[in-house]
């Protein structure tokens, strides 16, 4: 949603005549896609069908990836963010996708630090605790 929110604001107002826009559209635009196959995956339990594909390796590196590139898609949509528009909407729509690009950043974050610890296997539930607890 957050993804969708960035990419939206700043198809409504006038980025292509801003190359730096262009950018932080490829990133948003392109992460939401994969974002939703990846949800859509996980939906319908594909994931099971394909089981020799590293799932939690797979999606951690993916977040890493979003992460970075949207740091780098934040900074840039903010810094391309001008008070002085002559277009007042312009400019309250891009410092919104700003918001919401620092926002899809750090959540892209938190879900690369738990689809690590998926990876790693560092969380355990109640069932593994209490058969290796006892053992």
């Amino acid at each position: 949603v957050l993804g969708l929110l960035v990419w939206a604001l700043i198809a409504d107002t006038t980025y292509y005549l801003h190359a730096a826009y262009s950018w932080v559209m490829f990133v948003s635009i392109f992460f939401w896609i994969v974002t939703v196959l990846f949800f859509m995956t996980y939906l319908l339990q594909l994931q099971l069908k394909f089981y020799m594909i590293p799932w939690s390796l797979m999606l951690m590196i993916f977040n890493a990836v979003a992460t970075v590139l949207y740091i780098t898609a934040f900074i840039t949509c903010a810094a391309a963010v001008q008070p002085t528009s002559w277009r007042q909407w312009d400019y309250n729509r891009r410092a919104a996708a700003s918001f919401f690009a620092c926002l899809t950043m750090v959540a892209y974050g938190v879900s690369t630090i738990f689809s690590f610890r998926a990876w790693k296997g560092l969380g355990s539930n109640a069932a593994t605790s209490q058969v290796t607890g006892h053992a």
